[in-house]
């Protein structure tokens, strides 16, 4: 199912980042300052993050196949990945650029419009980010959340240099200062992103709340203490498959034991929306 509320949170997204950098680029230009045209650049490079999103939000709402039996979810995991690795490559690049402008002593006017213009950098990129967390945690899309952290990641570098604009009259080295500021918060946040999602995608055990959660709802079942175990857990985007073993009198018929499984597996799914499958062992 197509996750509607993101690609429209997407598309606004795109818009804005553009229209932002429009302006925070010219601004930079105008007031020759690299701290904010690198945080023009970091606001563009949301636009490209955002457009690696909305085609992750289409793959992963693609139906299951006969090549990808568990669907394509994980097309948003891979989506994020490049959000981080692009984040990085940015950070890296402007860097550079801060070091090179400190070294040759390069003093910079900032004026009235780089503050308007900052200004509202930081007021629309936290409202961007709010919107895009707030839809990622509802639709459970960890793309959408982490394209919330990267609008975040450029309102928290746009306040840094709001900051800067009100000391740059007395410091000649705050532009290339406030530029490496921005690079040290893009690595974080790339690091933040690549993190999560790396872990997400080799595989993680099952959490302990939600293990607990299913052993409870086994009490359910039958009058019988099926004890649950071995749990295995795969995440596939918004689709979720996981085994868990339990335990059955060998007296019982295939019949009787099939139908005290597959009871469990409707209750785990009604309660937490993942596709069980239950192995079941005889006492």
């Amino acid at each position: 199912m197509e996750n509607k509320s993101g690609i429209i949170a997407t598309y606004t997204s795109i818009i804005l980042n553009i229209g932002l950098f429009a302006i925070k680029f010219w601004a930079g230009v105008v007031s020759g300052s690299v701290a904010i045209i690198a945080d023009a650049w970091h606001t563009l490079s949301d636009s490209i993050s955002s457009v690696a999103v909305l085609v992750g939000l289409k793959i992963s709402a693609m139906p299951a196949d006969d090549e990808h039996p568990y669907g394509h979810g994980r097309a948003e995991i891979i989506a994020s990945l490049v959000v981080g690795i692009l984040l990085a490559v940015i950070g890296f690049n402007f860097l550079m650029e801060s070091i090179v402008k400190l070294r040759s002593h390069e003093e910079v006017v900032f004026g009235k419009l780089a503050m308007i213009v900052t200004i509202i950098s930081v007021v629309v990129k936290e409202l961007m980010a709010q919107y895009s967390i707030i839809i990622g945690r509802k639709t459970k899309s960890r793309s959408m959340i982490a394209d919330g952290w990267h609008h975040r990641s450029d309102a928290i570098s746009s306040a840094i240099i709001l900051i800067g604009i009100f000391l740059g009259d007395y410091y000649w080295w705050i532009d290339g200062v406030l530029g490496i500021c921005v690079s040290i918060l893009l690595f974080h946040t790339t690091y933040t992103i690549l993190k999560d999602n790396i872990s997400h995608l080799l595989g993680e055990s099952i959490d302990e709340v939600l293990q607990k959660e299913i052993i409870e709802l086994s009490g359910q079942v039958c009058d019988y203490d099926i004890r649950p175990h071995h749990f295995l857990i795969h995440h596939y985007g918004n689709h979720t498959e996981m085994t868990v073993h339990i335990r059955l009198p060998g007296t019982l018929s295939l019949d009787e034991a099939h139908e005290i499984g597959t009871k469990y597996e409707i209750l785990i799914k009604q309660n937490h929306d993942i596709q069980a499958t239950v192995h079941i062992d005889a006492l």
